[in-house]
């Protein structure tokens, strides 16, 4: 629990200001069960100061950079300035979606009988933090389930609980096919490598196979980002044309610009 206790120098925490001097803002770091953080002046924005209340006030929900942890004194130095917009969007994106995260594991515990810090512990040795474990639940329960090694009655729990609240972004690549063979049963080839390219599983993407007319065949992958989607359709791709060329015939992937995403 040792790591969870106290944040690590350069990390990114969630704040909310308690008491602002004229020289000061004292903060709690709602990350890290409310722990005292201190934000001097010269770390509160860039140039000079004339009220620090312009630019901080007290309740405010805000993101830090840890400058310095002292943990004989119970002492943390942070930086406001030093925290760009876009860090600081995601970290709250990222803040809300641990909080959600942890609810659902007191959930899964409350339902299982499970002890709520034993299931926290071990999901936070595996993955370093929580909202993570649910998105590969939904991507791949499977590989995750066994990596948890959970008994089945915390599993199926958990799982539902996942699929029943995360909902991954999915991103489309599509390419067209073009699968020949001069062999007498050629037709058979041809299906025999569009079985093999179906059967070729990348966790977490979905493949679909469409004739658009002899020796044309649209493939599409849906995955939850671009690397794996890529990865999905080299690899059916690569598995169709390596039937058709050990056949003596030919293929190859002609891949079409990215879509956006979709749900």
């Amino acid at each position: 629990m040792l790591d969870r206790e106290w944040p690590q120098e350069s990390e990114l925490v969630v704040c909310t200001v308690q008491n602002v001097k004229d020289f000061v803002a004292f903060v709690s770091l709602d990350e890290y069960g409310g722990r005292q953080g201190l934000i001097p002046i010269s770390e509160i924005a860039t140039g000079w100061i004339k009220y620090i209340r312009d630019h901080i006030r007290e309740g405010q929900k805000i993101v830090c950079k840890v400058l310095n942890v002292d943990r004989n004194r119970g002492h943390i130095d942070l930086s406001l300035k030093d925290v760009n917009e876009h860090q600081r969007r995601e970290k709250i994106r990222e803040w809300k979606n641990e909080s959600k995260a942890q609810k659902w594991l007191g959930f899964v515990a409350e339902q299982t009988g499970e002890s709520p810090t034993s299931l926290e512990d071990l999901i936070f040795n595996k993955y370093g933090a929580f909202y993570p474990v649910f998105e590969d639940l939904v991507t791949d329960s499977e590989t995750t389930l066994k990596k948890l090694d959970l008994s089945k009655k915390v599993a199926d729990t958990l799982l539902h609980v996942a699929q029943e609240n995360v909902k991954v972004p999915k991103v489309e690549v599509t390419g067209h096919l073009h699968l020949t063979s001069m062999q007498p049963d050629g037709v058979t080839v041809i299906k025999n490598a569009l079985k093999e390219a179906n059967k070729s599983k990348t966790a977490g993407a979905e493949i679909e196979l469409l004739y658009l007319g002899a020796p044309n065949y649209r493939i599409k992958v849906t995955a939850p980002d671009y690397k794996k989607a890529e990865k999905a359709i080299e690899k059916a791709a690569n598995a169709a044309i390596a039937v058709v060329e050990k056949s003596g015939g030919e293929g190859k992937l002609i891949k079409k610009p990215k879509s956006g995403k979709s749900q």
